[in-house]
């Protein structure tokens, strides 16, 4: 079964942070629970001082597959596991969400956008997962991070909000490369520019030595800029104050 599996406000300022986190439960489904998962993609929320956050006010998500029969084990794995390693002062969330079994995927993704632009309450949270019947805990502290935790999963399942994460890193030899090499050689889906439009397989790229990709249409997209030199017009990655947008 796909299920999405996001986690949020796991840190402090002093302490790893909740990417690490992610990155370990997503290695546990795979090693733990013979399962698959897909890349994290962090997901920018809305910020507010009415809103305590470590730094950014992000959450992180990811997708896996795995049996049905491993889902309360796989659970109740991940309970235990923010119980035990989240930081101290900090205010975990947990949401597990089994794809074919989310009660109204629309107003789940609706939930993830209005984080993105407005203060929320646990109350709602808890509300909508119930009503849902996606799986929502509290970890410590205040709980509050299960606001996050359930608006990453609808922005994951949107398909068309967050940035994955980490850097890619190119090898000098592909610095200059075609995207149909690049899409290829790096598992990315495609390469579209700023204005969401795909670019052709033979259009060429200049990159810089990491590149970062973003989660549009479900896929995992390189977003680049047109840019001019030596009078030929080429593409360029983003820098990583551009990126920021997505």
């Amino acid at each position: 079964m796909e299920i999405f599996v996001c986690i949020d406000d796991t840190d402090n300022l002093d302490s790893p942070g909740t990417g690490h986190l992610a990155e370990i439960l997503r290695r546990d489904i795979v090693t733990v629970f013979d399962g698959t998962a897909a890349r994290i993609t962090r997901h920018q929320l809305f910020v507010s001082d009415d809103i305590p956050y470590t730094s950014h006010n992000s959450t992180m998500c990811f997708t896996a597959d795995i049996r049905d029969d491993l889902l309360e084990g796989l659970i109740a794995h991940a309970q235990n596991f923010l119980q035990n390693s989240s930081a101290e002062g900090s205010d975990p969330g947990l949401c597990v969400a089994v794809r074919n079994r989310i009660g109204n995927m629309e107003k789940l993704i609706e939930y993830g956008m209005n984080a993105t632009r407005k203060v929320l309450s646990k109350n709602e949270a808890s509300m909508l997962a119930h009503q849902l019947g996606v799986h929502l805990s509290e970890h410590g502290g205040t709980g509050g991070g299960i606001i996050g935790a359930l608006a990453g999963v609808g922005l994951r399942l949107g398909g068309n909000n967050g940035r994955f994460k980490g850097w890619i890193s190119v090898r000098e030899n592909d610095r200059r490369i075609t995207v149909d090499q690049l899409c290829r050689q790096y598992q990315i889906a495609d390469v579209r520019d700023v204005n969401g439009k795909q670019l052709a397989g033979g259009e060429v790229l200049v990159l810089n030595e990491k590149i970062k990709t973003v989660l549009l249409d479900g896929k995992e997209v390189l977003p680049v800029k047109r840019i001019m030199r030596d009078g030929e017009i080429s593409w360029e990655n983003l820098s990583k104050d551009e990126i920021r947008r997505y």
